[in-house]
């Protein structure tokens, strides 16, 4: 499939959910979406807040409503939040009893997916839920830990579901009935199994479609390019680091040229590759080298965090096609970010809030304002001129455009 069709696809998807972001990283699971029509930018001001438990899984927008999952006790809780007022719609709770290995807070960590009225979340303990958007109801669920072996792995589950058509897919990193299950497709309607395919471990990194016939799957070991229909292998290519202690995190990132550009620390460092074979084309350590926020893009412009979070991240402006740093930001400890139109919206673990046009010479922000607590890194969620933001212990709706 070209780059042009792909591009197309997509741009019907935001033109059907231009008010939404259904799943993680918005529409199109690339973190860009337009600017709100008839809308100005302006000093970011707080509209309401909700308290929360803790949890790095962002928030979704939907029909008004904003969907978010947190732990509160030995319970998972989903919340339906009217994204205008900020009053609570239903709550759904379910026991869980993960404890993550390395004294993290104890999840859950995928940002659920909202499709045809239905809110997918994959919980840290390896639960899947499928749930009514209206109400909240308990439609179906699946254990991957017991009918699929999911290890825990480091920090537990933390793949994003991916709703394709009649499907929804997600990356336990198993087996079935001693068959590779490292990528599983469920029905959406009922939770029935469809496929499941790909020997690897889960990674962090969530799967993205390629049009409406193919999934990429950046796992512990490998990225993978699969059939939508079947789960069927069409390429693959290894690319972790050597160390074993180690993460894929960031999304994989589409480029023009039918190409897919892939960032991580610990060595790995920026990779392009050719789609659909999956050919490297280039490489290069130190550019851009992605923790676990996602990349970016404006043309053949990016904007990512860069670094490991343990020794400090900056936010850069990156040229691909001189494959130069063009500025950066001072240091922080980490940070995630949307692009709204010719806007960066970037929120560091500190809590702060930066607003940078991207057609900006250096790190020049208009607005930097404190909107959440240190020490969280959840993905943020744009609606209809408000940004969705959480911390551990709460979640705000933040009025950025009017």
């Amino acid at each position: 499939m070209t780059h042009r069709l792909l591009l197309t696809l997509w741009l019907t998807t935001i033109a059907l959910t231009a008010a939404d972001w259904p799943q993680l990283l918005g529409p199109t699971r690339d973190g860009v979406i337009e600017a709100p029509a008839n809308k100005k930018l302006i000093a970011p001001q707080p509209v309401w807040d909700r308290a929360l438990g803790t949890g790095f899984a962002g928030p979704v927008v939907a029909n008004g409503k904003v969907i978010i999952s947190h732990r509160l006790g030995d319970d998972l809780v989903v919340e339906a939040i009217d994204a205008t007022t900020g009053i609570l719609l239903w709550s759904f709770k379910r026991p869980t009893d993960y404890v993550d290995s390395f004294g993290f807070d104890n999840g859950p960590r995928g940002v659920p997916a909202i499709a045809d009225g239905r809110i997918f979340i994959h919980g840290a303990d390896g639960v899947l839920d499928a749930l009514d958007l209206e109400t909240g109801k308990a439609l179906w669920q699946v254990d991957t830990v017991k009918d699929y072996e999911s290890p825990q792995g480091f920090f537990g589950r933390a793949s994003s579901p991916l709703v394709l058509g009649d499907r929804v897919i997600i990356t336990p990193g198993g087996t079935r009935d001693g068959k590779p299950a490292g990528v599983v497709a469920f029905d959406v309607a009922n939770g029935e199994p469809v496929w499941h395919s790909v020997a690897d471990e889960a990674g962090y990194a969530s799967p993205m479609a390629m049009g409406s016939s193919q999934v990429l799957c950046w796992l512990r070991n490998e990225v993978w390019l699969l059939e939508a229909a079947t789960g069927q292998v069409t390429a693959h290519h290894r690319l972790r680091a050597d160390m074993e202690a180690s993460v894929n995190a960031s999304q994989p990132v589409l480029l023009s040229g039918n190409r897919i550009m892939l960032s991580a620390g610990y060595d790995v460092g920026l990779h392009v590759l050719q789609l659909p074979s999956l050919t490297p084309l280039w490489t290069k350590e130190g550019l851009l080298d992605c923790h676990y926020g996602t990349p970016v893009i404006e043309g053949d412009i990016i904007f990512g965090f860069d670094g490991r979070q343990e020794r400090g991240q900056t936010l850069r402006c990156i040229d691909l096609a001189s494959k130069d740093k063009r500025w950066q930001s001072p240091p922080v400890p980490g940070g995630t970010l949307i692009r709204v139109g010719s806007h960066l919206l970037a929120v560091t673990e500190q809590g702060e809030l930066w607003v940078i046009p991207t057609a900006a010479a250096s790190f020049e922000p208009l607005h930097q304002v404190q909107i959440l607590r240190s020490g969280h890194r959840a993905h943020l969620a744009f609606s209809d001129g408000l940004l969705f933001a959480r911390d551990g212990e709460q979640l705000v709706a933040i009025k950025a455009f009017e």
